[in-house]
């Protein structure tokens, strides 16, 4: 498998875990491999309810604190997603949510250089 498509293919179960787990995919999704880092962006994925709801401050804060809660909870399945694909150790996996651009930013740790493996 080439870089590429193992990018597509972690972007495409991203995607799938979304839609089964969090009830909403995204409309775009690209997944980078650095070295030992997976990164994954994903654009448009706050349902109108969400988007309405990070209007105000306080929403803001609600919307980042149920959507971090959501995701630890998944993070197990979300890391065995992910290990169906890469076949490698995870370290760690970090997200975040911007709720200004509507974006959200998961990094995967690895305990090897996942580039490493593939031909130039």
């Amino acid at each position: 498998m080439t870089k590429g498509q193992m990018e597509a293919q972690i972007s495409e179960a991203v995607s799938t875990f979304e839609i089964n787990y969090m009830g909403r995919g995204p409309k775009q999704i690209k997944t980078t491999i650095l070295q030992d880092l997976i990164i994954i962006r994903l654009k448009g994925f706050l349902s109108q309810v969400e988007q309405k709801l990070a209007e105000s401050g306080q929403g803001v804060e609600l919307l980042k604190q149920i959507r971090t809660s959501l995701f630890e909870s998944a993070s197990e399945y979300f890391k065995q997603t992910i290990k169906e694909v890469i076949d490698v150790e995870i370290v760690s996996l970090h997200s975040d949510v911007s709720t200004r651009t509507g974006e959200k930013i998961v990094i995967i740790t690895l305990d090897k250089n996942l580039e490493k493996s593939f031909s130039k």
